[in-house]
C-alpha cells in the first residue's frame, strides 16, 4: 500500500509540473528559474531535516557522490529539459522523458549487474509505444526538422542524466543513506554548479514578479522537488530503479488530462489507444502473478 502511495504521489505531482514549467518560460532566463527552484527547495529540505533532527552525517566519499547526483538530478538534466522546450513542445519532451524506464533498466544492468525482468521489458515497451502513439499527431506536425532533432537530443540527454542520478541514489540507499538527506546536499551542489554557469555566462539575475511565475516557482520547488523527488527516490530504493522509472511513462497521461481542462486539449482515437497501452504496461509490470502452485493445492483439497 505504501508503495502505491509513493507511486501515485510521484505520478500526480510530476505529471502536473510540465504545466508549471511552461509558466516559468518568458521574462526570466532559464538558468535563473532552475537556480531559484532548487535554492528554495534546498532551503526547505535543510530546515525541515534540521528541525526534526533527521539530517544524516555524510562521509567525504558520500559528498562526492552527492556532487555527482546534484549535477545529474538538480542541474544539467533540467538545463537540458528547459532548453529542449525552446525547440519542441513540452508534450514531446514528456514523451522523451518516458525513456527513463529504458535508461534505468540498462543503467541498472551496467552499474549493478541487475538484469531487467521480462515483465519490466514488455511493460516498458507497451508503455513507451502507448505514449508515442498519444503524441503521434505532434510528431507528424514537426516533420522531423532540425529543431525537432535538437530538442529530442537535449531531452534524451536530460533523461540519461536523470537515470544516472537514479543510480547514484541507489548507491546512497544501499549504504543506509535516506533520500531526504542526500537530496538536500545534492540540491546544494546542483545550485552551486548552476551558479557557476550563470557567472561564467554573465547571465543577469532577473526575478520575474508575475503572480503566475511565483506560484509556479513555489509549486515546482515544494511539491515538484522536495516532495516528488523524495517519494520517487524512496520508490527507487523499495521496488528498484527500472520499475520506479515507469512513473515517467504516466507523466504525459497526467499532463494531457490537465490540458483537457486547462488548455482545451482534444482526445483522438490515437490518444485513447495510446492511453490504453500505457495502462496495460502498468498492469504487466505491477500486477501480481497468480500462485498456480497454491491454486493446484487448493484444487486437490
Amino acid at each position: 500500500m505504501f508503495n502505491f502511495v509513493l507511486y501515485a504521489a510521484t505520478v500526480l505531482i510530476w505529471g502536473t509540473t510540465w504545466i508549471a514549467i511552461k509558466m516559468q518560460l518568458g521574462n526570466a532566463p532559464i538558468e535563473m528559474s532552475i537556480l531559484l527552484r532548487f535554492v528554495l527547495a534546498g532551503c526547505v529540505l535543510f530546515v525541515m531535516l534540521t528541525l526534526v533532527r533527521k539530517l544524516q552525517k555524510l562521509s567525504l566519499q558520500d559528498h562526492l557522490f552527492c556532487i555527482a547526483q546534484g549535477a545529474c538530478l538538480f542541474c544539467f538534466n533540467f538545463y537540458a529539459f528547459y532548453t529542449a522546450t525552446g525547440f519542441i513542445s513540452s508534450g514531446l519532451t514528456a514523451v522523451v522523458f518516458s525513456l527513463a524506464t529504458v535508461f534505468n533498466s540498462v543503467n541498472g544492468w551496467v552499474w549493478y549487474k541487475k538484469r531487467p525482468t521480462r515483465r519490466v521489458v514488455i511493460g516498458g515497451l507497451l508503455g513507451g509505444c502507448g505514449v508515442a502513439l498519444m503524441f503521434w499527431p505532434e510528431l507528424q506536425l514537426n516533420q522531423f526538422d532540425r529543431s525537432l532533432l535538437i530538442g529530442v537530443g537535449l531531452a534524451t540527454l536530460g533523461t540519461f542524466l536523470f537515470s544516472s542520478g537514479n543510480m547514484i541514489s541507489v548507491r546512497h540507499q544501499n549504504k543506509g543513506l535516506r533520500p531526504p538527506t542526500t537530496n538536500a546536499w545534492s540540491m546544494l551542489y546542483g545550485v552551486l554548479i548552476m551558479l557557476a554557469i550563470i557567472q561564467a555566462q554573465n547571465i543577469p539575475f532577473v526575478l520575474d514578479t508575475r503572480p503566475i511565475y511565483l506560484a509556479s516557482l513555489i509549486y515546482l520547488a515544494i511539491p515538484g522537488t522536495v516532495i516528488a523527488f523524495t517519494t520517487y527516490l524512496l520508490l527507487v530504493g523499495r521496488i528498484g530503479a527500472e520499475q520506479a522509472a515507469y512513473t515517467t511513462v504516466l507523466f504525459p497521461v497526467v499532463a494531457l488530462t490537465v490540458s483537457t481542462f486547462v488548455e482545451d486539449y482534444h482526445w483522438t482515437l490515437a490518444t485513447v489507444i495510446g492511453f490504453t497501452l500505457v495502462l496495460l504496461g502498468n498492469l504487466t509490470i505491477f500486477a501480481k502473478r497468480p500462485n498456480f502452485d497454491r491454486l493446484l493445492r487448493l484444487q486437490k483439497i
